[in-house]
């Protein structure tokens, strides 16, 4: 027999979960523009009809609906877009570590410019042709001077600025470290909460999403792997569980994040030295060992930083480009001196001595060209001091001899075994300057590649997981409507019970 008071009870449970869908899509609506929020859903299910099933159950002509409850509030989320969107994030996170590297790079050597050092050799050139018709001039010679220690400042300055990046990549890649390990440590303490709600029957879906945004940026520092294990209990089917992170390396994948424990993960240089170069990457692992992936990872923001940074082998953008740049200074530093012992100066009888050197432990010049840097390299203070020393003539006693000084100028067009049979211009324009802007424009085309795919990525997963004003605004209307409805009804049952608890049993009155 059914109950008299069923109808109130259907249109109540219609009540409670259209209202429950309200207050969801109150929640959407207030989280539209909150960072990594996914939008949410009642999951609406009838519940058992009447009579139930089994061997005692009632009988009677039909099965009666008993109305609507709230199965489940599902969070709106697709886990192969979201991998997806993971994947190009890393790619991003490495092109554009890369962009940034090089550009910085770029307005260092400020090439082609008034101001780079190929406009400080093309002067220094200018002003060595300019001796070599008037070598008797003393404000020529001056100027040879002057234009030679605009040479060996801007070697100095560019190797210090190259330093000074160099010195902010480590401190880059320490913050990054730092970064990912409390990235990992928050994913982790997430896994604990969510894995004391679910067996409860409920879905934590702010946590799910706090998850999922530490994810996405874990990803643009390392290429992660996310899998998900069930928590048990009264879990629901529709429950994520909890995430196991993993880093993808070449050929394996190594596990940082199991439940609530996580992995740390340390770096270590060859040295104190602010440019010390890197030497590992450790991740002390969920199983009690220490790992080295350092030649492991393949993409990735932290990745780029180290190859920027440069290893200990010597590989990376920035040591290498000091090293040619040492290079270059070194044989033309060789070169120039060379040729300038083989002129004589002003007086006509002291031979040209070492234009170009450093200086050695005690202060003094010194000469010594295996030692010679781009940051080290100066001018002879004797020849600073007076211009006369310049060795211009290529014979003794011939102060209006010129030649020795067009000699000097041409050690910036001659070819140098050393320099890979470039002569100084050449490997400036071609192996610096050429190489770089090639490495430049392939970095900003990934990074414009990347940044078209994870668009594409994101503009789909929005579609799928943001919040809709419009869309939350016609749930909004089409619940209201629906609890109305069932308030209208509850009225209705009201009404008919009022009819049999009042009206009945007065026949005759």
């Amino acid at each position: 027999m059914r109950s008299t008071f069923m109808g109130l009870e259907t249109s109540k449970r219609g009540l409670y979960t259209q209202q429950s869908a309200l207050y969801t899509t109150g929640h959407n609506i207030s989280n539209a523009n909150t960072l990594g929020y996914s939008r949410q859903r009642v999951n609406m299910q009838a519940t058992s009809g009447f009579p139930g099933v089994g061997m005692n159950a009632g009988t009677m002509p039909g099965f009666l609906g008993t109305g609507v409850e709230a199965g489940s509030i599902q969070r709106i989320r697709d886990g192969f877009v979201d991998k997806q969107f993971r994947d190009e994030s890393n790619k991003l996170g490495y092109w554009e570590s890369q962009t940034k590297a090089i550009a910085q790079m770029e307005d260092v050597l400020a090439e082609p410019s008034k101001y780079g050092l190929q406009q400080s050799l093309s002067d220094f050139w200018q002003s060595l042709q300019t001796l070599a018709a008037n070598p008797e001039n003393g404000g020529a010679r001056a100027v040879v001077v002057e234009r030679g220690v605009a040479v060996a400042d801007s070697f100095n300055y560019i190797h210090k600025s190259l330093k000074e990046i160099q010195k902010n990549l480590k401190t880059e890649i320490d913050v990054s470290t730092t970064q990912i390990n409390s990235v990992l440590k928050q994913i982790g303490e997430l896994n604990r909460q969510i894995a004391e709600v679910e067996p409860n029957g409920y879905l934590p879906n702010d946590l799910y999403d706090e998850r999922d945004r530490l994810l996405d940026e874990l990803s643009t520092y390392v290429p992660i792997e996310v899998s998900y294990e069930k928590t048990g209990g009264r879990a629901l089917a529709i429950a994520e569980g909890t995430v196991t992170v993993s880093i993808k390396t070449d050929g394996k994948s190594i596990p940082v994040v199991r439940g609530k424990e996580a992995a740390e993960m340390e770096l270590s240089f060859t040295g104190t030295d602010e440019t010390s170069p890197f030497k590992q990457l450790d991740i002390k692992g969920l199983d009690g060992g220490t790992l080295n992936i350092s030649n492991m990872l393949d993409q990735g923001q932290l990745k780029s930083l180290i190859n920027s940074y440069g290893t200990e082998d010597g590989k990376g953008l920035y040591p290498e480009m000091i090293d040619k740049l040492d290079l270059m200074a070194k044989e033309f530093a060789r070169e120039f001196n060379k040729v300038h012992s083989q002129g004589f100066e002003k007086s006509g009888t002291e031979p040209g001595a070492d234009f170009f050197g450093k200086l050695d432990a005690n202060g003094d010049f010194d000469a010594d060209y295996d030692n010679i840097t781009a940051g080290n390299i100066i001018i002879n203070s004797e020849i600073e001091a007076d211009p006369n020393k310049v060795a211009a003539s290529s014979e003794k006693d011939e102060v209006g001899n010129g030649k020795n000084a067009k000699n000097l100028g041409d050690v910036m067009f001659n070819n140098l075994k050393e320099l890979g049979n470039n002569s100084v211009q050449s490997y400036l324009a071609g192996e610096i300057v050429g190489k770089l802007g090639v490495k430049g424009q392939q970095a900003v085309k990934m990074t414009e590649n990347s940044m078209t795919l994870l668009g594409a990525v994101s503009n789909r997963r929005d579609s799928i997981s943001s919040v809709s004003l419009d869309e939350e605004m016609t749930d909004m209307i089409r619940f209201q409507q629906a609890y109305n409805a069932s308030a209208r009804m509850v009225t209705v049952m009201d009404e008919t019970l009022d009819k049999i608890i009042n009206g009945m049993g007065v026949v005759g009155r």
